[in-house]
């Protein structure tokens, strides 16, 4: 009698978990890959024209420990208004309505050939390869030269297959030569409407 009741408490519960999407997982989520500079890592794909990342540590004065596996990667900004953003394609598109977080590691270069000053990661959704269609998330400036974990929580106002990262600085005319790294995204995981 006891079994019977424990399944029948339990039934609402796995019934619940069957509505719940799986991850979605992301292609080289640490920007595994040789370091160089100038270079995509595998997986991902440059936004901005004639401009791309950095795969480090071991260039621009960059010898920092990855937070996980061998490498990460670097975007800059520089003084005459251009940045360096990435971009994937997920494997399913999330749709409207429909929230997932995340979380990433970020960190600044202190010696980054001169690109030293803090950034802002923004992350945009969108359904086409590099056009910003909704910005999901901005963090704050990243002035820690550490590694620490940002959770991103993306919230789908139009459907989103590509998600696209990038190096952004402060609102404004304003602009500057500066760096964020980037490791060790978590996959994205389903998280209850509000």
């Amino acid at each position: 009698m006891n079994r019977l009741v424990f399944l029948l408490l339990l039934l609402p519960a796995l019934a619940a978990t069957q509505d719940i999407p799986p991850p979605i997982f992301w292609q080289n989520p640490s920007f595994e890959g040789e370091p160089a500079d100038a270079t995509v890592p595998i997986g991902w794909m440059g936004c901005e024209p004639l401009t791309t990342p950095d795969i480090l540590p071991g260039f621009w004065g960059i010898y920092q420990e990855p937070s996980d596996g061998d490498t990460f990667v670097g975007l800059i900004t520089r003084a005459n208004g251009t940045w360096e953003s990435i971009t994937q394609r997920l494997e399913r598109t999330i749709e409207v309505e429909d929230c997932y977080v995340f979380q990433i590691d970020l960190a600044r270069g202190p010696t980054y050939s001169g690109y030293n000053n803090p950034l802002k990661l923004r992350v945009w959704g969108s359904t086409d390869r590099c056009r910003k269609d909704q910005l999901l998330y901005e963090s704050p400036l990243i002035e820690h030269t550490y590694w620490q974990s940002y959770r991103v929580e993306v919230k789908a106002e139009r459907p989103i297959r590509y998600l696209i990262l990038e190096a952004f600085h402060q609102e404004g005319p304003f602009r500057y030569s500066g760096n964020i790294l980037l490791d060790n995204l978590t996959p994205l995981r389903w998280c209850p409407r509000a």
